[in-house]
């Protein structure tokens, strides 16, 4: 347990930097991913750096409609995987991901823009309307109210009241698992689950 709090502690620091390409990096990955890929990252780059002079809500907005431009394509395709979470700069990388790529993408670049991590959860959640798992990330803009839900299935950025087709289910963080109450206050009823926790190792690698 020591160790795992260690290495928590050791990410949450890399977090306001990562995700973060040396210009060696860079040039390995024009190398062996070719010159689409490394322009996706100088794009994303300079797209943060576009958004640093705009306020918050507007960030949000920005972020979330800039990454779901980016395809969807399911683990297996893309890892040979059923259930692989990638790290941001795999994702950046390789161009395509599902839900829950998306999600953990939008956490890190709202950590990079200098977002509370407290206020934002990367959440498990179910599609009322086919009973499929999905994930999405839950940002809570204001204590005692819904969390604004950033989707990669929709550009448009709702709070949870008003995503009628969506019942969440767990919010994960670097601290732990939650459960939302009526009165939209998180209650810990967890530790960080293992994927959480092996993808932090991997973006630790990759900091």
């Amino acid at each position: 347990m020591k160790t795992l709090l260690i290495l928590l502690s050791y990410c949450i620091i890399y977090a306001s930097s990562y995700p973060e390409f040396k210009q060696d990096e860079l040039k390995q990955i024009e190398k062996s991913s070719g010159v689409i890929a490394k322009n996706r990252i100088v794009d994303y780059y300079e797209t943060l750096n576009s958004l640093k002079p705009f306020p918050k809500k507007e960030q949000i907005q920005r972020i979330n409609f800039y990454l779901n431009q980016m395809p969807s394509r399911p683990d297996i395709a893309t890892y040979q995987q059923n259930d692989y979470w990638g790290t941001p700069k795999e994702f950046l990388v390789c161009g395509y991901g599902d839900c829950e790529d998306y999600a953990i993408i939008k956490y890190f670049t709202l950590l990079k823009l200098g977002f509370d991590k407290n206020r934002l959860f990367i959440t498990t959640s179910r599609e009322k309307y086919t009973g499929q798992l999905h994930m999405v990330l839950s940002y809570f803009e204001s204590k005692n109210k819904p969390p604004l839900i950033l989707d990669n299935l929709s550009y448009k950025i709702l709070d949870l009241s008003k995503r009628v087709d969506l019942e969440p289910e767990i919010f994960i963080n670097e601290e732990g698992s939650y459960k939302l109450d009526e009165h939209n206050n998180l209650t810990k009823i967890g530790e960080v689950p293992h994927k959480f926790i092996e993808l932090l190792q991997r973006v630790k690698k990759e900091s």
